[in-house]
């Protein structure tokens, strides 16, 4: 019966690294198809997305399912209730992908992204697709220490959102309101997407030690 339980869990650590590599290709998808006013590869992330929210749905049902059928020990109990969290961020993760798309979507055939910002965006999508990548790696593993990685791995995108806003805050911006309300919310989804990443590094060194590290 254990034997049976511990395959279940390793079953599904798995559907959750398999459910982070839907956010990196949504992310990378997403950050194409802003830098490229590129519509078909927006409609395409907002097509795909309902495999995500399936996704989730999926795990959460095994979970549920488990819990009531097994008597699981503390380890198992910390993996099934942490499991539920990093579900969710990931949920979430590919939310933000979708938003970024929609806003594709709504301004084409118009690029979203001014030249002046558009360097800014680029590293953006870069470093949000690594951090995801990474994060399917230490879910893949769930390494504790290499979870740790992740918990400063946002810096680089903190500090590029702030750049962004300076940018646009600056008083020489010439492309109006319009544009710097859709740069502030498409630099926020960004930033909260790798907000999550950073989440599920706390939830893996939780599930790998009993202890939930602070939020910084």
């Amino acid at each position: 019966m254990r034997t049976r339980f511990a395959e279940n869990i390793d079953s599904l650590a798995g559907d959750l690294a398999a459910m982070c590599r839907l956010t990196v290709t949504a992310m990378r998808e997403a950050s194409g198809a802003l830098l490229q006013a590129d519509l078909g590869l927006a409609e395409h992330v907002i097509d795909v997305s309902g495999e995500l929210d399936a996704a989730a749905s999926r795990w959460e049902q095994r979970a549920f399912s488990l819990l009531a059928l097994q008597a699981p020990v503390a380890h198992d109990l910390r993996f099934m209730v942490g499991g539920l969290h990093i579900s969710a961020d990931l949920h979430r993760m590919g939310g933000l992908a979708v938003h970024i798309a929609k806003i594709v979507r709504r301004r084409h055939p118009e690029h979203v992204v001014p030249d002046e910002v558009l360097e800014v965006f680029t590293r953006m999508g870069a470093v949000a697709v690594a951090q995801a990548e990474e994060t399917e790696q230490v879910l893949q593993h769930r390494d504790p220490e290499r979870a740790r990685g992740l918990l400063t791995a946002d810096d680089t995108m903190d500090d590029l959102h702030r750049g962004l806003f300076a940018i646009t805050q600056a008083e020489d911006w010439p492309h109006g309101v319009k544009a710097a309300v859709d740069i502030t919310l498409l630099g926020r989804f960004y930033e909260r997407f790798c907000d999550h990443t950073v989440e599920i590094g706390r939830r893996v060194i939780f599930l790998g030690t009993g202890v939930l590290p602070d939020q910084g």
